[in-house]
């Protein structure tokens, strides 16, 4: 298929297809499709997330790609006071101190709001529970990961199905959050870890993208 060419369009270029350097719809989407466009997609890694508590990305192409997607399809876990959410690898390094900083808001669809911040903790806050399964859906986008004079950052949009009677998840236990949150540290992140403080997942998938930039 030809694409418009954006550039010199006198006679001294020798076009395929002669134009004036503009791309249909059609042709827009053709090329992001075919990775040559900003916003497309690489999958670096994919996982399923069952079996295990918590689950590593170690090879995320971070010398390529200064923005990853990483998308978190139906993990679920068991009832059990539990923390959920994300650490970092510094050079190899699964970073565990009190360093992390978040902001998120969460909303029930009961009605009932929370904030959830912190400049000083152990990983990057998604969730935690108490009595209850839970599954979750979300995707986060982390930003500066390989550029080792640049924070670490991610923002990210969760929905979370509860189950609180024992039975199947239902809209009752709903809960929608975003936020955000950063390592305020120059390093080198190489490697993305989706942490669970205490509990097994029993099911799930996790996928690791990188954007391609303009």
């Amino acid at each position: 298929m030809s694409f418009g060419y954006i550039g010199d369009t006198s006679t001294s270029v020798k076009q395929q297809v002669k134009n004036k350097g503009i791309l249909t719809t059609q042709e827009s989407f053709d090329l992001e499709r075919q990775g040559f466009l900003g916003g497309s997609l690489e999958l670096i890694s994919e996982q399923t997330t069952s079996g295990s508590q918590n689950y590593n990305f170690t090879s995320i192409k971070e010398n390529k790609y200064d923005v990853h997607l990483l998308i978190i399809d139906g993990y679920t876990s068991p009832n059990g006071s539990q923390d959920f959410g994300f650490r970092l690898y510094e050079s190899g390094v699964l970073e565990t101190a009190s360093v992390y900083q978040y902001a998120i808001q969460r909303m029930g669809v009961n009605g009932t709001f929370l904030e959830q911040k912190s400049t000083g903790d152990t990983f990057i806050w998604c969730d935690n529970t108490g009595s209850e399964n839970w599954q979750q859906y979300l995707y986060a986008y982390f930003y500066n990961l390989g550029n080792s004079s640049k924070y670490s950052f991610c923002s990210y949009q969760r929905t979370t199905r509860r189950n609180t009677t024992g039975g199947s998840y239902n809209d009752a236990g709903n809960y929608l959050s975003f936020g955000g949150g950063v390592l305020p540290q120059t390093s080198t992140v190489d490697g993305i870890q989706i942490y669970n403080s205490a509990t097994t997942s029993t099911g799930g998938t996790a996928k690791l993208y990188g954007v391609k930039q303009i």
